[in-house]
């Protein structure tokens, strides 16, 4: 989420270029239907597969004034004469400084649109503490450890995750806390969970440094704030934290027709509503993202798929982090919704903990995509192998298992009230589960809650040197 802000200030260039050349405006789509047709004979209709998605019925738009951020996709496919790659909405919808999601709008929690792994039990972070603790220690107990974590939220997971390991002082004692944030609102947020004094200063311009520092009276532990992970200082061990980070990066989707694969965008039809359409011939994501995506994959792999994605904001954080591990030594983890395999067609949008048209009302709701586990273990390996091995990924459920969440439940329920109890229990099944928790029936609170245990996959990045970091294989 974090990257994803931190590129926003790239599109004003990237508008100004002459993209509109690798387009042509094809016939008229629904703004609701997963399917476009080419003005070009050559171009058949757009078929999306979304079987495998939770996806709401065709949503007709009420009549109602257009929202900024409406106003603010149309000038931009007015401008360029066409229409705009998925990837350019998402950034767009998401982290506009002026009507953007993440920086307008309630997004974590019981009143945002969804809710994480943090913000379901204490138990998740303290979890991620004792990974972080285990990795320490197989790099040696070095006496300086930066950990950093893209897109933090509101602070919850490294709050929980430094409360418990405070009884492990040396590794304590190590650490400086590094945040890559570019939300104002999150960043005081992640300043009040860890008790850091003072507020983020306010700029003239608009524009804001690349670090601010403060310290965590609660921890006492220094803390700092950066745009972008590249701002993160070198030459200090590392162990990097991306929970539910790269599933709001950026995708590009594509569609394999009779001439070959197209690029799915988005236009405006003649009654103002967004549309799904499909490029006249190659862009430029095509040639510079497609192609090495299916590199990757074999001739038969290929033959098997006619939509797929492909998020080049995620290969390049992995190339960051595999880099780094490369020069300072450390790991990190990535832990998301995805798949080991090409990703065909995930783009989604949820909106007060529902799921709604990707196109209706922008702004307003949380868009993301699966993350493609299998290109990043690609890009890890030909930026930094042999040095860097990846692990996994592994399910959530495995994943806290080993690190012994059942005997942590245990603990807690011991000294719980009842009412305690039941919602550790819940939050406890809601990490590891699957599908609504069998002690309860249809109607009962808590029954709509569905287990993420196997929604939810985890990759480790690691010094190959160090060997296979808890919970992983060699």
């Amino acid at each position: 989420m974090a990257m994803a802000l931190a590129m926003r200030c790239n599109i004003r260039r990237r508008l100004a270029l002459a993209a509109a050349r690798f387009f042509s405006v094809v016939k008229e789509s629904s703004a609701n239907e997963s399917s476009a047709t080419a003005e070009s004979t050559a171009i058949p209709s757009l078929s999306i597969d979304r079987s495998g998605l939770h996806v709401p019925e065709d949503y007709q738009s009420p009549q109602i004034a257009e929202t900024d951020m409406e106003k603010q996709l149309k000038s931009i496919i007015t401008f360029r004469g066409g229409p705009i790659t998925v990837a350019e909405y998402m950034e767009e919808v998401l982290t506009n400084p002026s009507a953007g999601y993440y920086l307008h709008q309630e997004v974590f929690g019981a009143a945002g649109s969804f809710i994480t792994s943090p913000d379901v039990s204490q138990m998740f972070g303290e979890m991620i503490g004792i990974w972080s603790v285990s990795l320490w220690e197989k790099m040696g107990k070095p006496r300086k450890l930066q950990l950093v974590e893209l897109g933090p939220g509101r602070g919850t997971l490294m709050q929980d995750l430094l409360r418990s390991t405070l009884t492990f002082k040396d590794f304590s004692k190590a650490l400086s806390i590094h945040f890559v944030e570019c939300s104002p609102a999150l960043r005081k947020q992640q300043r009040r969970a860890l008790q850091c004094p003072g507020e983020e200063k306010k700029h003239e311009g608009g524009d804001r440094p690349a670090v601010e520092n403060s310290r965590s009276q609660r921890f006492e532990t220094n803390v700092s704030w950066y745009l972008d992970l590249k701002d993160v200082p070198r030459g200090v061990p590392t162990i990097i934290i991306a929970q539910e980070f790269f599933d709001a990066l950026p995708i590009h989707q594509f569609q394999k027709t009779p001439v070959g694969w197209c690029e799915k965008l988005i236009d405006v039809d003649s009654s103002g509503a967004f549309r799904f359409v499909l490029s006249s011939q190659p862009t430029a994501a095509t040639l510079l993202y497609l192609k090495k995506r299916l590199n990757w994959i074999t001739a038969v792999e290929e033959e098997s798929i006619h939509h797929i994605e492909v998020c080049p904001k995620a290969l390049q954080v992995s190339q960051e982090i595999a880099k780094r591990v490369a020069e300072d030594s450390g790991g990190g983890i990535i832990i998301d919704y995805g798949k080991d395999e090409p990703v065909t067609d995930s783009f989604q949008a949820i909106r007060n903990h529902e799921f709604v048209n990707v196109l209706d009302k922008p702004g307003t709701a949380d868009l993301s995509a699966h993350v493609d586990f299998a290109a990043i273990k690609r890009m890890v390996a030909e930026t930094a192998s042999p040095t860097v091995s990846t692990y996994g990924p592994i399910f959530q459920q495995e994943f806290l298992a080993m690190l012994g969440i059942n005997v942590r439940l245990e603990a807690l329920v011991k000294d719980a009230s009842d009412e305690q109890g039941e919602k550790l229990q819940l939050g406890y099944w809601r990490l590891v589960g699957e599908g609504p928790p069998p002690w309860l029936s249809e109607g009962d609170d808590g029954y709509k809650i569905q287990g993420m245990g196997k929604h939810y996959r985890v990759l480790a990045i690691a010094d190959s040197k160090l060997g296979a970091p808890a919970c992983f294989r060699q």
